[in-house]
């Protein structure tokens, strides 16, 4: 009997990896895609090794139309989960930053989500079982933070998600928006942001963000927010009126630019 498979974008570090980590040790054969072959490679020798599963690696550029076509063929051949996980942000002021990197934020951070889930979706609603987690942020959930499309493009994440959850809840597919807070990973590095000064208690590590999202799609919920105090801040978000909460984020990153 063959093991389920699940395919993981951005997976040569940080929650992808953990992702990986997490579901090898669950037992399910993978196929690790990210743009750094010599980290898969390394990835998925661990990972055979620690739990004997087979694993695939994938190189590829989702950003790259030819290369995301590769990822989609392979989605289409059918896998029982997919985790869009791959995505970045580009940092400073929208008017200041170069349009074609916000472009390649929004191809890989939308479209790349988009297409990826449609390749998946098909084969898992004609089997009837399947799941997709498309990781999101908090930071779409709260209007004014520092990045404008990267934001944007989260908040698409976690609507795009809702509506699929609802749409192929009764056909034994499920969807959820991961939307974690501060994690320890790369991310902040790679952006060139500095995240010295945040307080410990806004960081969660991977392992319990990863932990929490499996736990969610297991319940069917739609959306993941792990962590106490991410919780706390994704129901404020919901309940204030948004002007508010635009605003009041405004004046936290005005002043966090000025004392920076």
């Amino acid at each position: 009997m063959s093991r389920p498979v699940a395919l993981v974008t951005g997976a040569s570090s940080g929650i992808g990896a953990e992702f990986a980590r997490q579901l090898a040790a669950r037992g399910l054969d993978l196929v690790v895609v990210a743009r750094d072959a010599d980290r898969l490679g390394e990835l998925a020798a661990e990972l055979s090794a620690a739990h004997g599963v087979e694993v695939s690696v994938m190189p590829a550029d989702l950003v790259d139309d030819v290369q995301l076509r590769v990822v989609e063929q392979r989605l289409r051949a059918g896998v029982d989960l997919l985790v869009n996980n791959a995505g970045f942000g580009n940092h400073g002021d929208f008017a200041e930053i170069d349009v074609e990197a916000e472009e390649a934020a929004v191809r890989l951070n939308v479209l790349a989500v988009v297409r990826l889930t449609h390749a998946a979706v098909g084969s898992m609603t004609r089997r009837g079982k399947g799941a997709v987690i498309n990781v999101s942020s908090v930071a779409g959930l709260v209007p004014g933070l520092p990045n404008a499309t990267y934001g944007a493009s989260k908040a698409f994440v976690t609507a795009f998600s809702e509506s699929l959850h609802e749409q192929l809840r009764d056909r034994g597919v499920r969807v959820m928006a991961l939307c974690p807070g501060y994690t320890h990973t790369e991310f902040h590095e790679r952006a060139g942001i500095d995240m010295s000064t945040s307080p410990d208690l806004l960081w969660m590590d991977a392992d319990a963000v990863v932990r929490a999202a499996l736990r969610d799609l297991a319940a069917n919920k739609a959306v993941s927010v792990p962590g106490a105090l991410y919780k706390t801040v994704a129901m404020l978000t919901r309940l204030a009126p948004r002007a508010l909460t635009r605003r009041t984020a405004g004046r936290i990153r005005r002043g966090s630019v000025e004392n920076g």
